[in-house]
């Protein structure tokens, strides 16, 4: 054989190795990318924020983005948000949550209301003091209850309510062990520190991160005193990332952005802690971050409305405008949407 047909045959060899790489690469590539859409979609986080009343709105989002298929892979909630959300981590669907919103008597159940007493002026039983059904003070000579100065009423039935909604639960070590990995905000009143949580009795930690300052007795748990995580940090975008999501559906109730809280501070904190939280404002800021972090951000219009409109007439008109701000993403949601 003459060099040149050896040199031929040396090229074609080298050509054809180049070749059959060329297409291994190929395959591995195409398998790779086969992999990533199988299993390595995008996970959804969504984002639940404060607003007493106005959480109506989120569950009509809720309902919009089950119609498209669309189901969280992580939940973040404040407030309201935080029960809304929590709620719905533990299994239950839009539709159950709407059926919440619609047939609670909230005065009630808020109030911690005697439904018995509705009708009586005023009433003294078991050392506490009614007026019209309604606690307003306990004798200490006649209960050995702790009272703290820091909030008006207890919360204890909605605390009731939702220990029986969620007692399928009772004993998880994780919040991450839910149906939907879950987390809520709560502050710690004595420092103004912003905490996650994402472990105890999860009636517990909705029932903190509910705890409006003035209004509600804040919770104590593992030495700490925690009231509305509203005060620092309303719309949680950032906790949801933290937890893995890569695309962040948000629902924020605000009507004024920037504005500030409609509670009052002053009882609440001492006066270090309240200056510090009224010269920084880490709410506004933090506010302001996670909106333009959120990937959907749904502001549904509820002006009008504020954190005590339980009237059956506003929550079936603001579980509609949770419905149109919702659909008003459609070209967004279709992407995310699995049907």
């Amino acid at each position: 054989m003459n060099q040149k047909n050896k040199d031929f045959r040396l090229t074609a060899r080298r050509s054809c190795l180049r070749l059959a790489n060329i297409i291994i690469l190929w395959l591995l590539g195409c398998s790779i990318a086969l992999a990533g859409e199988l299993g390595g979609r995008k996970r959804i986080g969504l984002v639940l924020g404060g607003g007493g009343a106005k959480g109506a709105a989120e569950v009509g989002v809720l309902k919009v983005l089950e119609e498209y298929g669309i189901y969280p892979d992580y939940i973040a909630g404040t407030s309201i948000g935080a029960i809304v959300g929590g709620l719905y981590a533990c299994g239950y669907r839009a539709n159950d949550l709407e059926e919440l919103f619609r047939t609670q008597e909230w005065l009630s159940l808020l109030g911690d209301r005697n439904t018995e007493l509705r009708n009586k002026v005023y009433e003294e039983r078991d050392g506490t003091t009614y007026i019209f059904g309604f606690p307003i003070g306990k004798n200490p000579q006649k209960t050995e209850v702790e009272e703290s100065p820091l909030g008006a009423l207890t919360g204890r039935k909605v605390t009731q309510l939702l220990d029986s909604l969620t007692k399928k639960y009772d004993g998880i070590k994780s919040f991450d062990q839910l149906p939907i990995p879950f987390r809520c905000v709560a502050v710690d009143i004595r420092n103004v520190e912003e905490i996650i949580m994402d472990s105890c009795e999860i009636e517990v930690a909705m029932r903190a991160s509910m705890a409006l300052p003035g209004a509600f007795k804040p919770v104590r748990w593992k030495g700490r005193l925690l009231v509305d995580g509203g005060m620092l940090n309303n719309l949680p975008v950032d906790v949801v990332r933290k937890m893995g999501a890569d695309i962040v559906i948000a629902i924020d109730l605000e009507t004024i952005q920037h504005s500030a809280p409609t509670y009052s501070l002053k009882e609440s904190l001492g006066i270090g802690g309240l200056v510090d939280w009224a010269v920084s404002r880490p709410d506004r800021k933090k506010a302001k971050a996670n909106r333009e972090d959120a990937d959907i951000y749904i502001n549904p219009q509820l002006f009008g409305y504020d954190a005590t409109s339980f009237s059956s007439e506003s929550i079936e008109d603001m579980l509609e405008r949770g419905e149109r701000a919702a659909r008003a993403m459609d070209k967004q949601l279709r992407k995310l949407s699995r049907r």
